[in-house]
């Protein structure tokens, strides 16, 4: 959804007066409820399906298909443009009933439910660039600016700013986002704490800890290895609250996580450390940069064949990220 943001004001330029709708999870629909450029947020429970399927009810599921086709055809719509390529997205694609069906890098099948396949083009050293190559395609206004955005309300700003009076952060802290979904993407984690003592340190910033729910485990032995040294709010905010607190950061540390790629988008100076997957090199700004170390079996993406040793990330090391958190705060 953050890659993916400026086709939206692309599209709202290209087609001033035109009904644009995002059909997305509900755990992510918060980040489009905001934003200005979009008519309607379709939520797709896309997971409660996959579990009723696991469940065989299977008169249920075929209810809640029936229920989102029918309030999907209700929309009339043109176009529909599937920005995964996946055969779960291809048919959600098709269930639109658009009469023209655009898939970005179809597969799995999907393809053969699109009107039109375009292959995930653009240059792959810079962030994004597969959806700025979709938006040339369709010869959607780019020159104007294609930048990531995400947007918040007034009740998440009002959080962000209750959190830094009540935890004395005014004057400057660093969010850490050490976790997503696949431990090759991971950096190794007992450094956190101690990259937590240094950003303290030398560079007078509060780490403060953000993740989900499911990460709380993870984030409390950082922060018992970390004596103090930062605030752990891992699960305790909105994914939205989240990015109210990115968007005030002085600076960025995280992982390929969607949190990360936020700060991005706020331009919040930032670090990412890529390992298993291809980086974008190229962030679009002078105060983001990825930090890599590519080797011969890089990118491993899906099948490390390191043993778990992730010798990609634990190249990484702290002084490298104090010397290019020095460079993006400067810049």
């Amino acid at each position: 959804i953050v890659f993916a943001s400026p086709l939206v004001a692309a599209l709202r330029r290209r087609w001033p007066e035109a009904r644009i709708a995002w059909l997305v999870q509900p755990e992510c629909a918060a980040l489009l409820d905001r934003h200005p450029d979009l008519d309607a947020v379709i939520v797709c429970p896309l997971r409660h399906w996959q579990r009723l399927w696991r469940e065989r009810r299977y008169r249920e599921l075929w209810a809640g298909i029936r229920t989102l086709r029918a309030n999907l055809r209700q929309h009339d719509f043109d176009l529909a443009l599937d920005l995964q390529g996946l055969l779960k997205s291809g048919v959600l694609t098709w269930l639109s009933g658009a009469r023209e069906r655009i898939g970005l890098g179809s597969r799995e099948g999907s393809q053969w439910l699109m009107t039109r396949r375009l292959p995930r083009g653009g240059e792959s050293r810079l962030i994004g660039s597969e959806y700025r190559f979709l938006a040339e395609s369709l010869a959607l206004p780019v020159a104007e600016g294609f930048r990531m955005a995400v947007h918040y309300g007034e009740a998440e700003a009002a959080f962000a700013e209750s959190v830094i009076a009540r935890e004395s952060l005014a004057n400057g802290y660093a969010v850490f986002c050490p976790f997503t979904t696949r431990p090759q993407k991971h950096w190794i984690e007992d450094r956190w704490a101690r990259l937590a003592h240094r950003v303290r340190d030398e560079l007078g910033l509060v780490p403060v800890l953000l993740g989900g729910p499911g990460d709380r485990e993870a984030a409390r032995r950082i922060a018992d290895d970390a004596d103090d040294q930062l605030l752990d709010l891992t699960g305790q905010t909105s994914l939205t609250e989240a990015a109210a607190l990115i968007d005030r950061a002085a600076l960025l540390i995280g992982v390929d996580t969607g949190l990360s790629h936020m700060g991005i988008a706020f331009d919040t100076p930032s670090l990412l450390l890529f390992g298993s997957t291809c980086p974008y090199l190229d962030t679009t700004r002078a105060n983001a940069r990825v930090l890599h170390h590519a080797l011969p079996c890089s990118p491993c993406k899906r099948r490390p064949s390191c043993d778990g040793r992730f010798d990609c990330m634990r190249a990484i090391e702290a002084d490298e990220i104090l010397r290019a958190a020095d460079a993006v705060l400067r810049a």
